[in-house]
């Protein structure tokens, strides 16, 4: 038998109760229901092994950084290991990695920055399908230094992005195309790499809002051929913490608003103030934690990630095809996005027919099944669905690591509940 014919050894992968025994978060009931979280899209429930991360740095190691003392050599230490980690999880260099209070305050940061060297005549392009934490920091530059900001339009009847409108509208004028991996609102994924050519071929910068993203899918930065990624930690088991990939050329010259003696090296140039460092610790310790679920995968943290994610993504894609399925078959639900087929994350946003998805996420509260509701941001996207405002918007279920099919039968009674009251 040759080497290429030797069978492929499958990485075993943590089952579903392993995983729901480190999330202290699962033990909670409410109404005598044990809570089925599916808020994840708006912030998933943490592990222990964050919480302790988190614990470890306040009680034993909390310092600011850059001194000639213990426990500030340890935060500098720590600081540095984190940015390797989630360099791991990005597929990019730890000098590459900056952090920030969040998505929004990095991407306002980022866009002010590179407005400093843009006027009048030049565009900027963002989408309907995007939260506005992609689309506010973009569009004060109109104001700010007059810009010119144009909108991709998104078919609402799948919630995907136009194409051939995204296409026209990046021209030889564009500077930045921004753009969300994934939606927020209806789990569309949009082609990156399709999104990347159009910039390269105009030469403009291609931001990435991959908040909704990064907790659904092995992210590799080079190959999705952007130029600036943010993420949130606390979408994929970490705490309130933003993370920003950027390329080290391009970081290290940003125009960035700073203290004269902050270092002015990249990543580091980019955070300003004093950072939140048990919260730096904690989302380093989030990665860790997705990259022990499959430990046989190899000794690298990166390939352990790739088969975890693998995994997760099997189980969640077989998860939210029963539940788009069962929901688009009962009387007076209905489904917004693509179809389980498309290329999608498990998150499912809905309306029931004549109730308030305040109502109907307040009905599921009481049998312990937590959901969000509204617009999540992405209020253009919303507002293209044509609702009656009256009703809030939409209700919205997503899967994380920790559900269970006896959770989304759960969901599926409490909504055919909401129907026939």
């Amino acid at each position: 038998m040759t080497a290429q014919e030797q069978p492929q050894t499958v990485p075993q992968v943590a089952t579903t109760d392993e995983i729901r025994r480190e999330f202290p978060a699962l033990e909670r009931r409410h109404g005598g229901w044990p809570v089925a979280y599916f808020d994840g899209p708006g912030g998933t429930q943490a592990p222990r092994a964050v919480g302790d991360a988190i614990t470890d740095y306040l009680f034993n190691h909390n310092a600011n950084a850059h001194w000639a003392y213990p426990t500030s050599e340890e935060t500098d230490a720590l600081i540095a290991r984190a940015r390797a980690t989630l360099a791991d999880l990005l597929g990019a260099a730890p000098g590459e990695i900056a952090f920030g209070a969040n998505m929004t305050t990095l991407t306002f940061h980022v866009a002010r920055s590179l407005g400093r060297g843009f006027g009048p005549g030049d565009e900027i392009v963002v989408t309907e399908l995007d939260h506005q934490a992609n689309v506010a920091p973009w569009r004060a530059l109109a104001r700010e230094r007059g810009v010119t900001v144009r909108t991709v339009r998104m078919n609402p009847r799948r919630c995907q992005l136009d194409v051939d409108d995204l296409a026209a509208a990046v021209g030889p004028k564009t500077k930045v195309l921004a753009i969300g991996a994934a939606s927020n609102a209806f789990g569309t994924v949009n082609d990156v790499r399709a999104a990347a050519r159009l910039a390269r071929q105009v030469g403009a910068l291609l931001f990435v809002d991959a908040v909704h993203y990064v907790p659904h899918a092995f992210v590799d930065v080079a190959e999705l051929g952007c130029d600036l990624l943010a993420c949130s930690a606390y979408k994929f088991y970490g705490p309130h913490v933003g993370v920003l990939y950027g390329r080290h050329d391009l970081l290290q010259s940003l125009d960035v608003p700073k203290l004269d003696p902050a270092p002015d090296t990249a990543p580091e140039r980019l955070e300003t103030g004093t950072q939140n460092h048990e919260g730096i610790a904690g989302a380093a310790a989030a990665v860790d934690f997705l990259a022990s679920l499959a430990p046989s995968a190899g000794p690298g943290r990166r390939d352990r990630l790739r088969a975890a994610f693998d995994a997760l993504h099997s189980r969640a894609s077989r998860q939210v095809t029963r539940l788009i399925e069962a929901l688009e078959s009962t009387p007076g639900v209905t489904v917004y996005g693509p179809p389980p087929q498309a290329p999608r994350t498990s998150t499912v946003s809905f309306t029931v027919a004549g109730r308030p998805s305040a109502d109907v996420a307040r009905a599921l509260a009481a049998r312990g099944v937590f959901v969000s509701h509204g617009n999540f941001y992405a209020s253009a996207a919303v507002q293209r669905l044509d609702l009656d405002p009256s009703f809030g918007g939409l209700v919205r279920a997503g899967c994380a690591c920790y559900t269970t099919d006896e959770e989304i039968d759960r969901l599926i009674e409490g909504v055919r509940a909401a129907v026939t009251r």
